[in-house]
C-alpha cells in the first residue's frame, strides 16, 4: 500500500538552523557553562531590541542595525540551550515566540516614531503596513495550527523580513525596507491563508467550492 508523502515547504531559517547546528550548540554549551538560563537569553534579546528601537527612533540607523543584528544572533540559542540542558521546551518556545513578536513590533515602533518626527507620512504608512503584515503572518499560522493545519509557507517569514530590515538600515534606506517588508508580509499572509484552505479541503473540512 503506497502512501502519499506531502513535501514540506522550504523554510530558510530552519535550513540555516540545521546547517549551523554544531556552531549553535557550541555557543549554547558555552552560555550554559556560564550559568545562564535560556529564558535569560530570550529576555536579553527583547531588551536589546527595545534599545535598538530607541536608536532607530532618533535616526541612528547603523548602530540600530548592529544591535538588531546582534540580538538576531541570539535568536535560536535559547532553544539550543534548553535542548542541551534537557529542559522542557514547550513553554520556552511559547515565550520565545511572544518575545519575537514584541521585538519586531518594538523595532517597527521605533521606525514609526522616526517617520513621524520627520513628517514622512509615506514611510509611516509603510511601517504600518509592514507591522500589520508581520502580525498577520504569525497570526494566520497560529490560528491554522489551532485547528490542526500548520502552515509555514511564504516568501516573507520572520527571517526574510529580518534580513531586509538589517540591510535597509545599514544602507540608510529604512523606508525602502519597510515597503519591501510590507509587500513580502502581506503576500505571505495570503499564501498561508490559501495553504490552510488547501489543507482544509484535503481533509474534507470545506463543504463548498
Amino acid at each position: 500500500m503506497t502512501q502519499d508523502v506531502e513535501s514540506k515547504p522550504f523554510v530558510l531559517s530552519e535550513y540555516l538552523r540545521v546547517r549551523f547546528k554544531k556552531i549553535l550548540d557550541g555557543i549554547a554549551t558555552f552560555l550554559n557553562g556560564l550559568g545562564l538560563m535560556p529564558n535569560t537569553i530570550t529576555l536579553i534579546g527583547l531588551v536589546g531590541n527595545a534599545g535598538a528601537a530607541v536608536l532607530l527612533a532618533f535616526g541612528y540607523f547603523i548602530p540600530g542595525a548592529v544591535v538588531v543584528l546582534l540580538m538576531g544572533a541570539l535568536d535560536g540559542l535559547d532553544g539550543s540551550m534548553a535542548r542541551l540542558r534537557k529542559l522542557p521546551v514547550e513553554f520556552g518556545a511559547f515565550a520565545d515566540s511572544v518575545s519575537d513578536r514584541y521585538s519586531e513590533l518594538l523595532i517597527f515602533g521605533g521606525l514609526m516614531v522616526y517617520a513621524m518626527r520627520q513628517a514622512n507620512w509615506w514611510m509611516a504608512l509603510a511601517v504600518y503596513l509592514a507591522a500589520s503584515g508581520s502580525v498577520l503572518v504569525s497570526y494566520i499560522r497560529a490560528r491554522g495550527g489551532a485547528v490542526g493545519m500548520d502552515t509555514k509557507v511564504g516568501i516573507g517569514s520572520r527571517f526574510e523580513r529580518y534580513i531586509v530590515l538589517v540591510i535597509s538600515l545599514f544602507f540608510g534606506v529604512p523606508h525602502i525596507g519597510m515597503w519591501i517588508i510590507a509587500a513580502l508580509s502581506h503576500v505571505t499572509a495570503l499564501q498561508r491563508v490559501f495553504d490552510v484552505r488547501r489543507q482544509a479541503k484535503a481533509k474534507n473540512l470545506i463543504r463548498y467550492q
